[in-house]
This record gives C-alpha cells, structure tokens and sequence, in this order.
C-alpha cells in the first residue's frame, strides 16, 4: 500500500510513548510544525485520526484515536508517516515542503538539465535528487549555488548559478570514459 497522492512523508514511528497509544514520530523537519495535524496515513494502517499530539525528544508523540495502549503502539514501530499535504502549515517565505520541489525543472547556463525527482533529508543537509541525461546526481539543496525561483510564493525552478562545481552532475565520468584528463 503506497502513500496517497498530495501527501508529504513526514517522519516513520520509533516506538510508544507512555501507556495509553501514543506513539513518538522521528520527524522529518520540525516537530513544531505537525501539532495541529488532525490526521496521518500510516503506512501499512492507512488514515489515522489523532486525538492529540505532544512535542517530545526527538520529535512529537501522536496520539492516534484508534491506538489506546502501549501495546498497540509498538505495532506502529518503523512504519512510514505521511501528512496530507492541505493539512500542513503554511511556512515562512522562502521555505518549501519537499512535495513543491519534486518535478521542478533544474536550470543551468540558461538551459533545462534535469528535473528534481526526490528530496532526501539527510539531517544536517538536504539534498535535491536530479534526474538528467547522464542519470541522476544529488545536489546540496542549501548550497550557495543553488537557487529556488519562484512566482507567487510557489517554487517554479531550480538554477544552478556559475559558481556550481564541476563533476556535480557525473560530467567527469563521462570524460574519463572518453580517456580525457577531467582537469583539462
């Protein structure tokens, strides 16, 4: 069972919290964010109406109506958590959720490269998953070079400016293919 259409992973479920059905949600992003959300679709469980939420370490406990001991919330261990997407919070200017980045076109050098297929949260860093011509490449989503345009409040492309690094995108590979030197 894959997640709903217009629904943005949120997290997955590291295991109860307190006796009676909570359960504590690895976040992916801030746990602040998700203390209004009136549901979650569980992977493996579907819609989950939550009674409460609570912020805790590492993220926040949910509390789902139909979870209502700590037993029942073990069951929950490792699955996925998605959000519908019309219940998240509007963020800050220039902050997105990473179902507005998938499908962007990413620009180069006044060109379309590649598109955005994933966003990957890697903690300390997220990174863009771009499909291109040579296969698909991850670039650092908060470097310097990378640039979200938008129109509206809405992300419409990433550019990569000038200043990107070279072998970024598996160009490299394809001059050592070649038998050329990559540093000419």
């Amino acid at each position: 069972m894959s997640a709903p259409e217009n629904t943005t992973r949120i997290g997955y479920f590291l295991g109860p919290q307190g006796l009676k059905g909570g359960v504590k949600l690895f976040v992916l992003g801030e746990a602040e964010q998700l203390r209004e959300l009136p549901r979650v679709w569980v992977e493996g469980w579907g819609w989950l109406k939550l009674r409460r939420t609570e912020l805790t370490y590492p993220g926040i406990a949910l509390f789902p109506s139909t979870i209502t001991t700590r037993e029942a919330a073990a069951d929950l261990r490792g699955a996925q958590v998605y959000a519908d997407d019309a219940d998240l919070p509007a963020l800050e200017e220039g902050s997105y959720y990473y179902h507005e980045l998938r499908e962007l076109p990413v620009w180069q050098e006044g060109r379309q490269i590649g598109a955005v297929v994933d966003v990957l949260d890697m903690g300390y860093q997220d990174l863009l998953v771009v499909s291109h011509d040579l296969g698909e490449s991850q670039i650092p989503l908060q470097a310097p070079y990378v640039v979200i345009e938008d129109e509206d409040g809405a992300p419409t492309r990433i550019v990569l400016t000038e200043d990107t690094p070279g072998g970024l995108l598996g160009e490299d590979e394809i001059d050592d293919e070649d038998g050329q030197d990559s540093e000419d």
